[in-house]
């Protein structure tokens, strides 16, 4: 069953305030494998909420890795033949130990190497996945789940999130994993229930990586997460809220993350109650 976006239940502060709590009384180990452009960025944003990273890449190491972390990423933003074994392999011993792993889809749709690659990464069953209009929307068609098209501009989305949410809700029914679609408002659905997260800032789309970041901190949200869609909506949500307050004392691109870096660290469960009130 789908809903229509007006229909969309807003995710409630205390939520977000609980998942926060929790992520940081667990301070999870992150394992990631990301695209080489954004790797500083996306550490230094998952020490700032409160989880620990840890960038393990050599095929000879990733699979023992895996398997003693709380929660893996597997971003194809800079996909390669030999990046692509070695997440494969971090994928293996991730389900293997029971570890969640999120896929962040990065441009598919707009290469075929990549596009196969996530197609074939979505039959492994996913704990979720985090992209924008366009990739959620090629994920789909890859499953021939929808007609829409709607390729992306390279890493950037040609569609809107709310004209990919059935889309979503339709991926996230038939892979059994938790589906973000990522844009002015963010929807995050497992096919049957669906949360709006409607915060952040344009700005956050003029600085490389947030959106990668945003995959990394998915993964440290769903570290022993009781509630797999409330830990991914929390995890959009605090990004989201971040964003707002940096814009707050930055002048442009720039001048941006140091205070995005620093929201999120300072942001307090309790804060976030105050919101609910």
């Amino acid at each position: 069953m789908t809903q229509t976006t007006h229909t969309i239940p807003e995710l409630p502060f205390s939520i977000i305030a609980d998942e926060l709590e929790r992520l940081r009384a667990n301070t999870p180990l992150v394992h990631v494998l990301t695209n080489e452009v954004v790797q500083c960025f996306t550490a230094n944003t998952l020490l700032a909420i409160g989880a620990s990273p840890a960038m393990v890449v050599a095929r000879e190491e990733v699979a023992e890795f895996a398997a003693i972390a709380d929660a893996l990423l597997i971003n194809i933003g800079t996909l390669y033949a030999e990046r692509l074994e070695a997440m494969q392999l971090a994928i293996d011993a991730a389900n293997a130990a029971g570890t969640p792993w999120v896929l962040d889809p990065v441009a598919v749709g707009v290469l075929n190497y990549r596009t196969e690659a996530a197609r074939t990464m979505l039959a492994q069953r996913p704990a979720a996945i985090r992209g924008n209009g366009s990739e959620i929307l090629a994920l789909a068609n890859a499953l021939n789940l929808s007609e829409v098209s709607g390729a992306g501009k390279g890493v950037d989305s040609t569609m809107s999130s709310s004209s990919a949410l059935t889309a979503a809700q339709q991926l996230a029914a038939a892979t059994g994993a938790i589906v973000a679609v990522t844009g002015a408002t963010d929807y995050i659905t497992d096919g049957v229930q669906t949360w709006a997260v409607p915060w952040g800032h344009a700005m956050m789309t003029r600085v490389v990586g947030t959106g990668c970041a945003l995959s990394a901190v998915v993964a440290a949200f769903l570290a022993d997460a009781p509630n797999r869609l409330n830990a991914v909506a929390a995890a959009c949500a605090v990004m989201a809220i971040a964003g707002e307050r940096a814009i707050e004392c930055s002048d442009g691109p720039g001048t941006f993350l140091a205070p995005f870096l620093d929201a999120l660290h300072v942001i307090h469960p309790t804060q976030l109650r105050s919101y609910s009130v």
